[in-house]
């Protein structure tokens, strides 16, 4: 058997075999088209790594799989869960309680805690754990200035650090020399005192849960980078503190393989950056704290938010990062409780050392899909970076509110597809109950660059259902067989949008259907059945409903043959699978809103 080997296959073998799964369809079939305009196809050979340059090694320009040669087997990633101390514990207390349970970066929401409390923060906690802190520049100054007064405060390491570009784009604030000018003073000072500590950030995020798409969040974070270095070396910040003081921050979505080239690609694009800024070979590493979407939460079905976070931190883990932060289930309440605090962190221990990733080293490394994916990502990545560099820079394309546009145009495509139910959200646009007891999201504050979570659209319609508990009657034709198919469609349909169904079978005559709309008293009736059943029995059944209810709205599930006809015999609208699942949803409760105020 030592001399027997595999016989050799192409490209052409494996695309026959996968037609042949397919049952003769073609394997273009399996095409994909992303919000990156990137196409992905169902199968990747080493012909689409010809002629492109890809790192043998972690740890080795471009860094793409990873900033050490031994990944996290030497230098685990910080699990870095956002404490929120009850009213009855100290910072310190809820600190040493999290380290016990797994923590190990202190990491907290700078709006959440009492920070004069950093005052008395014990030496053994900041001499053994690294911070992970983030805020706006005020925030920053004020806790570092809490921190300098502790002692042995040169141990302090971690990043506490603060992006005035996000800040300001949040705002919808151009950026103010002065405050530029301060903040470069508060991150000399800081190196001289807190010399291991990282102050400035490259915060992704902000436009992430705006709706940004890989590409745009990767072109956003070279340009702010870009003009971080820029500005503080005007200021006589030396660029060997400056690129050691940066850390990038990235959200991490639900598109598991492209999350995952992202982090890849961002290494490999800010080591470009670096060089050609002079920086040497060490200085070009990138380091980043990722948290999970909070753009993919929802508030219906809130527990498959569970499923949500652990996809996306398994995404950042692969993807390399260095600090995670893990969203709790509830994150739309933003209001951690004891078992979401708890389910969240330990999101990551099971990772860590359940699923044994902190013993592998950028297991994703040469796979040609991964590969592919990166280099893609990478160039269409860099044109758009050069695109706002010929704008001005990141401040005039926000100012101007070129890129605002530009995220705004993703997220109409990605509202699109929910509408449409092209995307599922489990639980909300698809496979809703109509029992859920939803979270209690936060009211969200005004922001220029406005934060969304993808299924808040529908959970609006939701808010309005509620008020008028809707319902809809299905008129069900023939037996079970025949119209059980479209009934359950139609009530998978309407769920979204809270309408409850109330279902009518065995109807076979005009009579019928309109002792069931006498009974029902509805608005609102969907025929459902076969095609045939339609021909026969729809003009029969619209004519004898609006009989007794002339006002009441007849729909037909399905798109049969000559439409026309149904529209004539008074059909008002057909539902189907490429129906326009919100904005028919949104019409029928405004109609039905005014029906129970009438």
């Amino acid at each position: 058997m030592i001399h027997q080997t595999f016989e050799q296959q192409t490209i052409e073998n494996w695309q026959q075999k996968a037609e042949e799964a397919l049952k003769g369809k073609s394997i273009s079939t399996l095409n994909r088209h992303t919000y990156e305009n990137i196409d992905l196809k169902p199968l990747y050979t080493k012909e689409d790594l010809e002629n492109q340059q890809v790192s043998q090694l972690p740890g080795q320009t471009d860094f793409r799989r990873g900033s050490s040669s031994l990944g996290y087997l030497t230098d685990e990633w910080q699990v870095a869960q956002k404490l929120e101390p009850k009213e009855d514990t100290s910072l310190n207390e809820a600190i040493k309680s999290a380290m016990k349970k797994g923590q190990t970066a202190i990491a907290f929401d700078a709006e959440k805690i009492n920070i004069n409390e950093l005052k008395s923060l014990d030496t053994d906690l900041y001499k053994q754990f690294p911070f992970s802190l983030e805020g706006n520049n005020n925030q920053q100054e004020e806790i570092l200035a809490a921190l300098a007064s502790l002692e042995n405060s040169e141990n302090i390491s971690g990043f506490i650090a603060a992006d005035p570009v996000a800040d300001a784009a949040k705002q919808g604030a151009a950026l103010d020399k002065n405050s530029l000018d301060k903040w470069a003073e508060t991150i000399q000072s800081t190196h001289k005192a807190m010399p291991k500590l990282k102050t400035i950030l490259v915060n992704t995020s902000a436009y992430h849960n705006a709706g940004a798409n890989a590409v745009q969040e990767l072109a956003i974070a070279l340009a702010t980078g870009v003009h971080h270095t820029a500005e503080l070396l005007e200021r006589k910040i030396s660029l060997e503190t400056i690129l050691s003081k940066l850390v990038f921050k990235f959200s991490v979505g639900g598109n598991f393989f492209m999350e995952i080239a992202k982090l890849r690609s961002a290494r490999l694009l800010w080591s470009k950056v670096a060089e050609s800024f002079g920086a040497d070979e060490q200085q070009q590493k990138m380091v980043i704290s990722g948290e999970t979407s909070g753009f993919t939460k929802t508030v219906y079905d809130p527990y498959v938010n569970m499923l949500r976070a652990g996809n996306e931190a398994f995404a950042a883990v692969l993807g390399g990062i260095q600090y995670l932060h893990v969203s709790p289930y509830n994150e739309p309440e933003n209001q951690a409780t004891s078992f979401s605090d708890r389910i969240a962190r330990n999101t990551q221990l099971i990772l860590k050392n359940e699923a044994h990733l902190k013993n592998i080293v950028d297991p994703a490394g040469g796979s040609w899909y991964i590969e592919s994916l990166t280099n893609q990502l990478a160039e269409q990545a860099w044109a758009l970076f050069l695109e706002i560099e010929e704008k001005g820079g990141i401040t005039k394309a926000l100012e101007t509110g070129w890129l605002q546009k530009q995220i705004q145009d993703v997220l109409n495509r990605k509202n699109k597809d929910i509408f449409t139910r092209k995307q599922s959200i489990i639980g909300t646009n698809i496979y809703a109950s109509l029992k859920d007891t939803p979270l209690k999201a936060e009211a969200k504050t005004k922001s220029a660059l406005p934060q969304v979570r993808l299924s808040e659209p529908y959970e609006e319609l939701r808010i309005i259902s509620e008020k008028i508990s809707p319902k809809a009657g299905l008129i069900c034709l023939g037996e079970l067989k025949a119209h059980k198919a479209r009934a359950d469609f139609i009530t998978g349909f309407l769920a979204p949008g809270g309408i409850s169904t109330v279902r009518a079978s065995d109807i076979n005559k005009g009579e019928q259907a309109a002792a069931f709309a006498e009974q029902t008293k509805l608005t609102h009736y969907i025929i459902c059945g076969s095609d045939s059943q339609y021909h026969e029995l729809a003009a029969e059944i619209v004519r004898s409903v609006k009989e007794i209810q002339p006002n009441v709205k007849i729909m037909l599930a399905g798109l049969p043959e000559n439409q026309e006809s149904f529209l004539e015999a008074g059909i008002d609208q057909f539902i189907h699978l490429r129906s326009n699942c919100y904005e028919i949803l949104a019409k029928l409760l405004s109609e039905m809103e005014a029906e129970k105020h009438d």
